[in-house]
């Protein structure tokens, strides 16, 4: 149990009886992925979802024109699902992969579902990420639309500033929808003040 430290304390939240947490800690399998490596590939479909204790990792996609847009940054006691993918069993167009050595705690689709159809408070658990995560992706919506590239990118400063110790610009510049020339004006312009 000791080993799995993170994932209780994530999982507390839920409130789980000890015999309960004890079966959905037993659905998890640690896996080591090195720099570089894939979790999820485009047309694949997404067989687990996994929890972060260690590591940083980002999603994207390939665009019309070839180009990879970064649509997600992944770091410690994060969860990463591709929703689509998994909870219909259809291929991704999203490709997630480790950007550093990551540790990360997975579970498989058929042990999710086993465990989410028995156990009612790992369910509402995984409903409250489930909210989370479309939350976050409406937020991130509206902004491309309502909020100046200067304005997501203070956003981004704020409240994710890990983001950008650990990402290249390429993939912050992408992720916000600009180009490099125009995140480093925009860097610039924040650092003059």
């Amino acid at each position: 149990m000791k080993d799995k430290s993170i994932l209780i304390e994530d999982l507390q939240d839920a409130f789980l009886t000890d015999k309960e947490l004890e079966i959905v800690l037993s659905g998890y399998e640690k896996v080591l992925v090195k720099k570089n490596e894939y979790i999820l590939k485009q047309g694949n479909i997404c067989d687990a979802y996994y929890f972060v204790e260690k590591g940083f990792l980002r999603s994207y996609a390939i665009d019309y024109n070839g180009n990879e847009v970064t649509t997600n940054f992944f770091t410690k006691t994060d969860l990463i699902l591709e929703e689509t993918s998994f909870f219909l069993r259809m291929s991704t167009k999203e490709n997630i992969q480790a950007m550093e050595d990551c540790v990360l705690w997975k579970k498989d689709f058929d042990i999710f579902q086993e465990h989410f159809n028995s156990i009612e408070k790992y369910r509402e658990w995984g409903r409250a990420h489930l909210v989370k995560n479309f939350f976050a992706l409406k937020q991130r919506s509206l902004a491309m639309i309502t909020e100046t590239a200067k304005e997501r990118y203070q956003n981004l400063m704020y409240e994710h500033s890990n983001i950008l110790q650990k990402a290249s610009l390429k993939h912050i510049a992408s992720y916000l929808g600009i180009t490099d020339t125009s995140l480093s004006r925009i860097r610039k312009e924040i650092t003059k003040k």
